[in-house]
């Protein structure tokens, strides 16, 4: 019997469809899959896709769910791990640059998607937002830790250098993109932890 989500464990039909859509909505964009491929290769039927996902747009805001919540996994990590603010960051960083440095690597999976969804107002859009809302605030909270002043203006330097690095991995050498991510990073924490003098 295939368990429903409400008893605690989503079914093997609906992880399925959600591993399937992960990897070919991130390898070949989002409008460009449909449903019937979706269908066929995760081997579901579509009344199977539809009793999981109303619609297609609700899956793909699953797959950034999905997305999102390994993102904050690697950050949550992090801080757990009780380092210091700065080496937090770099933790991040790293697993960031480990990201870039992967196989099959083609950017930003929210990027991506908020491309193909302009409207700030469809769903996909919001939970692109809500995404980087999460992350850009992390970051701040990292940086308040090492000086509290500037913290919301140095986290979105930080934010604008990983955007950068995530676009350009996929279109130049990685190692090369890389390393001059985290040579910045630690060009904006040195630069964050000076006071400024009046």
């Amino acid at each position: 019997m295939v368990r429903s989500e409400t008893e605690g464990r989503p079914s093997e039909a609906r992880s399925r469809l959600l591993r399937t859509a992960s990897q070919v909505f991130y390898a070949e964009g989002i409008h460009s899959v449909g449903v019937d491929r979706l269908v066929a290769e995760a081997q579901v039927t579509r009344a199977t896709f539809y009793r999981h996902f109303p619609s297609k747009e609700s899956l793909v805001v699953a797959y950034l769910n999905e997305a999102d919540l390994a993102m904050r996994g690697q950050a949550d990590a992090a801080v757990a791990a009780g380092l210091p603010a700065a080496d937090a960051i770099r933790a991040i960083s790293a697993s960031i640059a480990q990201h870039i440095r992967s196989s099959g690597f083609r950017g930003c999976a929210f990027l991506n998607a908020v491309a193909e969804y302009p409207d700030p107002e469809h769903p996909v859009h919001q939970a692109v937002l809500a995404h980087r809302q999460w992350f850009l605030e992390t970051i701040t909270g990292l940086l308040a830790g090492i000086r509290e002043q500037s913290a919301d203006s140095a986290a979105r330097h930080f934010v604008m250098l990983r955007d950068g690095a995530m676009a350009e991995g996929c279109l130049f050498d990685p190692e090369l993109v890389c390393e001059t991510f985290l040579h910045g990073v630690e060009g904006l924490l040195k630069a964050h932890a000076e006071p400024v003098h009046a």
